[in-house]
């Protein structure tokens, strides 16, 4: 699964997370940041457990969505440096395995290939970008800000921008990491960054609703349509109507075809098998 064996994500379980919750509602997966008082910025144990999470949902059939909500003020703060910095610092979660390799956020949420939501009710910082852009939708309050401030500290976002360059030009990646101003809802939703905008008494309402729309819809379809999208950009140019082709006569051969068509014919609601 990535960053961690199969055989482990199938324990998931028996994991306590120190600081993340999570929640299964029907075909919803629900991962809550949950390290307020340091501003969710995350630690390593943090990412892993996020990392984690994320390994079962994509595991997981009958998980058609997963929602990143944020306790606290503040969405993320991006990583905690003195706890990358100094491992002593990181409290380490004994009933997580150890990950096969480094966790990096922004592959976590490439593997997912499952559309995922973020409820951003609080301001986004730094490594916070990683999630938000590595989620499909970002439903935000009018209030939220989002900047990459880390040159003020003397470093530079390098992992966040292999994440922005799926979604926003090189020029204004650039300009967001170089002057480290912090841009509004409304400005991030004009750049492509946010999704949605919706008032506080209403986004968790926008975004169930969201929800159930994508699980209305065919997962094998989407988790096929999302895996062909992500591969399309290391494939000749050439060759991506061929290779699409394929993955076409692939997914026509699915169980979700062929029931979606015989519903479509009864004039009923289809039953998705995700395969």
């Amino acid at each position: 699964m990535f960053f961690f064996k199969e055989e482990d994500v199938a324990k998931f379980y028996t994991v306590r997370f120190l600081y993340i919750k999570t929640s299964l509602k029907g075909n919803v997966f629900e991962i809550i940041l949950n390290r307020p008082e340091k501003r969710n910025a995350f630690t390593p144990t943090m990412a892993s457990e996020i990392a984690f999470a994320l390994a079962y949902a994509k595991s997981q059939v009958d998980i058609r969505c997963v929602i990143i909500k944020a306790e606290g003020p503040v969405f993320c703060a991006g990583a905690d440096l003195n706890a990358f910095h100094d491992p002593t610092i990181d409290l380490k979660n004994l009933t997580l395995a150890e990950p096969i390799e480094e966790v990096r956020l922004g592959d976590a949420f490439a593997n997912l290939h499952k559309p995922c939501i973020a409820q951003v009710e609080g301001s986004v910082f730094a490594g916070g970008f990683l999630i938000v852009c590595g989620c499909t939708f970002v439903v935000s309050l009018p209030e939220a800000s989002f900047s990459l401030p880390e040159v003020k500290r003397g470093i530079w976002p390098m992992q966040v921008m292999a994440s922005l360059l799926e979604i926003i030009p090189k020029r204004k990646i650039l300009e967001i990491s170089i002057t480290g101003k912090s841009y509004s809802a409304e400005e991030a939703k004009n750049i492509g960054l946010v999704t949605q905008i919706v008032n506080k008494e209403v986004i968790e309402h926008e975004v169930n609703k969201l929800a159930d729309l994508i699980c209305s819809n065919a997962p094998y379809a989407v988790k096929s349509g999302m895996e062909a999208l992500q591969n399309i950009s290391d494939i000749a140019e050439n060759d991506r109507h061929i290779y699409l082709k394929a993955q076409l006569d692939k997914l026509l051969k699915s169980e979700d075809a062929k029931e979606g068509t015989a519903a479509f014919k009864e004039k009923r609601n289809p039953i998705w098998k995700g395969k």
